[in-house]
C-alpha cells in the first residue's frame, strides 16, 4: 500500500504497549472469562474498526484491550494459579485442537475459583454471538461522502424520433 507524505503514521513510541506473553493454550483457557471481564472494552475496539475502517485512529482503544487482558491474566495468576495451570496443561495435551470436552473435570474446578475469587460467572454458551447493544462515550465520526450525481429521467415517447418504413420491404417475406 502506497504513502504520501500527508499521511499520517504513529510513532513507536505510540505503538508500544505491554503485551500479554501466553502461548495458545493459556490464552484459549481463559478466553471465555477474558471476554466477560474485558466486554466493555472489546465492543469499544470494535465499534471504533468498523466505524473509522482506519486502524490508526482505533489506537488508544486496542491499547485499553490489551491492558485489561494484562490486567486480568495478573489477577487470575495471583487468585486461581493451580487450577488455571492444571486447566490450560489438560488442553494443551487433550487433542491437536485443543478442544474443551477433554478437560471438563479441571474447567469445572477452574471456573469455581474465578467465580468465587474474581466474581466472574463462565458465560453461557451463546452469550458472545448474541446481539447486545453497546452503549458508548465516542463521538460518531462525521463522514464526508459525496453523494452521485443524479441520474437522467428517462426520455419521453413524444421525444423520440420514430423510424421510417424499411426501403427494402417486410422481411417476413420469403416465410410461408
Amino acid at each position: 500500500m502506497p504513502f504520501t507524505n500527508a499521511d499520517w503514521l504513529p510513532s513507536y513510541d505510540e505503538l508500544t504497549v505491554p503485551e500479554i506473553e501466553m502461548s495458545a493454550a493459556p490464552l484459549r483457557a481463559g478466553s471465555h472469562h477474558f471476554g466477560k471481564y474485558c466486554d466493555f472494552q472489546c465492543k469499544e475496539f470494535m465499534l471504533c474498526m468498523a466505524e473509522e475502517k482506519d486502524p490508526r485512529k482505533c489506537l488508544n482503544e486496542g491499547k485499553e484491550v490489551t491492558r485489561c487482558g494484562v490486567e486480568f491474566f495478573q489477577k487470575l495468576k495471583n487468585t486461581c494459579a493451580e487450577e488455571f495451570a492444571s486447566y490450560w496443561t489438560c488442553l494443551d495435551h487433550a487433542r491437536w485442537d485443543m478442544h474443551f470436552k477433554e478437560c471438563r473435570k479441571t474447567r469445572g474446578i477452574f471456573d469455581k475459583c474465578v467465580f468465587e475469587k474474581l466474581g466472574i460467572e463462565k458465560p453461557e454458551l451463546g452469550y458472545f454471538s448474541k446481539v447486545r447493544v453497546h452503549d458508548t462515550k465516542r463521538l460518531k465520526p462525521k463522514r464526508d461522502i459525496p453523494l452521485p450525481e443524479p441520474t437522467p429521467d428517462p426520455p419521453r415517447a413524444e421525444d423520440v424520433p420514430v423510424p421510417e418504413t424499411a426501403k427494402q420491404g417486410s422481411r417476413f417475406l420469403f416465410y410461408p
